[in-house]
């Protein structure tokens, strides 16, 4: 049974390598540990800048994400972007996104301050666009653009 928590400052490591091993993936990026471990400690530690999510199976930390929370002031409540999906291979197609996805979907019915959720997908991330359309998300209405430093 998949179980969900909340990520502490003692999940540090794991959360940095499942980060670098996303980015590779994902991306072709490799990602600054130095950058990277001033980022997830920074969301660790102030609940502002959002919160992770690990999903644990066989005693074994399987995957996580980043929720990042933002403000919708044509809606007036927030909206949870999630951020920085991510599954060890060997416990994929296995539920660990959608016990995931699940308990932010509970998260959101149950509180009236949030008004719903978000996230972002590489273009040519076919996979996962296919998850998030079976989990009834909708891709047809924004497009992303970007500029980074």
């Amino acid at each position: 049974m998949i179980q969900i928590r909340k990520a502490t400052m003692e999940d540090v490591s794991i959360i940095q390598a499942f980060m670098i091993e996303m980015a590779m993936e994902t991306e072709g990026i490799a990602l600054n540990k130095i950058s990277l471990e001033k980022g997830v400690n920074a969301v660790l530690s102030d609940r502002a800048k959002g919160f992770y999510l690990l999903a644990e199976l066989d005693k074994n930390i399987a995957g996580s994400l980043m929720i990042t929370p933002e403000w919708s002031d044509w809606r007036g409540c927030w909206i949870w972007w999630i951020q920085s999906v991510f599954t060890l291979p060997i416990y994929r197609k296995q539920g660990v996104y959608k016990a995931l996805y699940d308990f932010v979907m509970h998260e959101v019915e149950n509180n009236n301050e949030i008004g719903g959720i978000r996230l972002y997908v590489d273009k040519t991330n076919h996979t996962a666009q296919k998850v998030y359309n079976h989990l009834g998300m909708n891709g047809e209405h924004y497009q992303l653009f970007e500029w980074m430093k």
